[in-house]
């Protein structure tokens, strides 16, 4: 996950955009690319082995069903609001309620996932520092750029995505370079397994359990289908995620399977991006440093982007009603920041770094697993609502049902892998507290309300 847009259920007709389709895929790949991708994927190699290029390639599928889906009902509907505008009008009030809260919540565990992966890869230089002392730091470093409200923050933001881009693209050349003999060093690599026992050395249930991670990489394409609405041809939607899926598919293949081809299955670990791992034995001292640098600014700029997000999207969901008023106060003195939201985002920060602190070793793999769960629930509103709003054919059906199952495939495999099933019960205590208060707004709001209407 790298990109997150604030919108709520708010009805809003989306006036013309300026964007080509090209442009779109464009700007979708890269605010794709994140932490997720470039350390996330070393816990998927490790839990299932090569076969990770295979759970990449699925997940592609199953991410292409979900963003063309939300391409098309924001076609037939432009709206600039989010997909929980969509879920209100399938389902009603509790529908948008839960999406907007559940996707609040996964961004905050995106944050401090983001977070955590940033204080690991720091430790690359400095090993010997408690994980939650870098973990306060870059938190203390995203509050301050938020507080400032800087003006070049887009830009900057562009910038990071050509960053992290080019980090795939510079591993992939040194690894063609490596592999061709150009640089010295006489290295024997692992190559692609021989059998199947060796492209699934974990078997069939780490293959499953893996499916998490490479969704993972692929989240924040729901918000690239709310971006379709700048689109000038709204039409077009659909080609633009298409063209954007091919690309992040074949730099996440290619890429993935350079690292598994250069490095044996049991080198991988969640503390070291699985490129840093591939290109260890040619003792190329700048690449580690770069690549760490690289990945380090691009994963800030993530991280300090998503507190804006869900900044402005708790107030968005306040105006709404849909959480307390409280919360849309905004502070003329600080740039009329909402500070009363913030001030909750940050509370979200302070207990990823409170956790980081009882549980160093496992924390990362635990929110990851989390925020990965409830990004997919999302997915799974965008499906349900685009089954009962679009008017689709048997094919358009069975493609939205094969989503699903590929959904509920990833999700219920967290419970197969012991060092990431407690990510799945930290996702579920989100989902009941998220559902009993939808219950209790339904019989002490909603009711008096009627039916929400769109």
């Amino acid at each position: 996950m790298d990109f997150f847009l604030p919108s709520g259920n708010s009805s809003k007709k989306s006036e013309s955009g300026d964007l080509k389709w090209w442009q779109l895929s464009l700007i979708g790949v890269g605010c794709t690319i994140g932490t997720g991708f470039f350390l996330g994927s070393a816990i998927g190699i490790k839990i299932t082995g090569p076969a990770i290029v295979f759970s990449f390639i699925l997940a592609a599928i199953g991410t292409y069903i979900v963003y063309n889906l939300l391409a098309k009902m924001t076609a037939e509907d432009p709206q600039e609001g989010s997909f929980c505008y969509y879920a209100n009008k399938a389902y009603g009030k509790w529908a948008g309620f839960s999406c907007g809260w559940n996707y609040w919540c996964s961004n905050i565990l995106i944050m401090g996932s983001q977070l955590t992966a940033l204080s690991i890869l720091t430790r690359f230089w400095l090993p010997h520092v408690p994980l939650w002392i870098f973990a306060a730091g870059y938190a203390i470093l995203s509050i301050i750029v938020v507080l400032t409200g800087s003006k070049g923050f887009d830009k900057a933001e562009n910038l990071f995505a050509v960053i992290k881009t080019a980090a795939i693209i510079m591993f992939i050349i040194l690894a063609f370079a490596a592999l061709s003999g150009v640089m010295d060093g006489d290295v024997k690599h692992p190559g692609f397994p021989g059998s199947a026992g060796d492209w699934f050395p974990e078997g069939f249930k780490g293959f499953w359990s893996s499916l998490i991670y490479a969704f993972y990489a692929y989240g924040g394409i729901e918000v690239i289908g709310l971006m379709a609405t700048r689109l000038k041809k709204k039409e077009d939607a659909p080609k633009a995620g298409i063209i954007m899926l091919i690309v992040l598919v074949i730099i996440y293949v290619i890429s993935l399977g350079l690292a598994v081809y250069m490095a044996s299955h049991g080198e991988f670990n969640e503390k070291e991006s699985p490129f840093v791992t591939a290109m260890e034995h040619y003792n190329l001292d700048f690449f580690p440093h770069v690549f760490n640098a690289a990945i380090i600014i691009a994963g800030f700029s993530t991280m300090t982007a998503s507190l804006f997000g869900v900044t402005s999207l708790l107030v968005t969901l306040a105006n709404d009603g849909d959480a307390p008023s409280l919360f849309s106060k905004k502070i003329k003195k600080w740039k009329d920041l909402p500070l009363p939201s913030l001030a909750l985002a940050t509370a979200g920060l302070i207990a990823s770094i409170v956790t980081a602190l009882l549980l160093p070793g496992k924390i990362y793999e635990y929110i990851t697993t989390a925020a990965g769960i409830m990004i997919l629930f999302n997915w799974s509103f965008i499906i349900i609502s685009a089954l009962r709003i679009l008017e689709n054919k048997i094919f358009g059906k069975l493609l939205a049902i094969f989503g699903l199952i590929l959904i509920l495939a990833a999700v219920s495999g967290t419970l197969l892998e012991k060092s990431i099933r407690f990510g799945f019960f930290v996702s579920l205590l989100f989902v009941a507290i998220i559902a009993i208060a939808a219950l209790i707004m339904q019989k002490a709001v909603w009711k008096n309300e009627g039916k929400g209407t769109c």
